[in-house]
């Protein structure tokens, strides 16, 4: 099999190439990648030739470049395509835990509004690989700032008591597809135009897990570009 078949290909529409490499795939073309920190700054790509340097800081980009790859890096956070058929723009998010209670796919919404005059009922999105809620377990503090941020814990939380001695098995879990899937909502993304893999980083190891493999493990690469 060949790494062009491994990838995990999304479908947006027409004029659009989309997918999410796995631990054996490797890039068809180059793509532009920021320097992420877990933050919320958002960049737009205006020439085909930034490097990662020049984009420190930078957990999502949007461009409407045609031919010119953007993309994310991840390792059990979530990666978050964008595209917008009618105006031909095109975004890339990090979104892990910090970057989706800071709410940044609902920023990169407002800067492809701002800048190209896109409308959230218009845009398409694909939510790709990630840490599941079965293997989510986070810390009563991380609950809490979900909570302080009004995301509905009803629907993304839930406790598991008792000490099974699993790994991630036990304690306070969050859904971050859920947690993301409700934010473009919110934003006005309709449901049916947002794609869920469901894919747990986290069991599935044809993925990079961060929680599972240390820190220094691979990355999954999410990317998209006009075509």
């Amino acid at each position: 099999m060949s790494s062009q078949e491994t990838l995990l290909q999304y479908d947006l529409g027409f004029g659009v190439e989309a997918f999410s490499t796995r631990r054996d795939s490797s890039l068809p073309f180059p793509v532009i990648q920021g320097h992420q920190i877990h933050g919320f700054r958002v960049a737009v790509i205006d020439r085909p030739d930034y490097t990662q340097d020049e984009l420190q800081g930078f957990d999502a980009l949007i461009t409407a470049l045609p031919g010119v790859g953007i993309g994310v890096h991840t390792a059990d956070c979530v990666p978050i395509l964008f595209y917008d058929e009618r105006r031909r723009v095109v975004a890339a998010v990090h979104s892990g835990w910090k970057g989706t209670v800071q709410r940044i796919s609902q920023k990169v919404l407002f800067e492809m509004r701002y800048k190209f005059g896109c409308q959230p009922g218009e845009v398409r999105a694909a939510i790709g690989p990630a840490i599941g809620p079965e293997s989510f377990q986070v810390g009563e503090e991380v609950v809490q700032f979900f909570k302080e941020q009004g995301f509905p814990l009803e629907d993304i939380w839930s406790f598991r008591p008792g000490r099974s001695g699993i790994p991630m098995a036990d304690g306070h879990h969050l859904d971050l597809f859920k947690a993301n899937k409700w934010l473009l909502e919110e934003a006005g993304v309709p449901a049916s135009g947002i794609q869920v893999c469901g894919i747990d980083s986290y069991t599935d190891t044809s993925f990079f897990s961060a929680r599972r493999e240390g820190l220094s493990c691979g990355r999954t690469i999410s990317c998209i570009r006009l075509v």
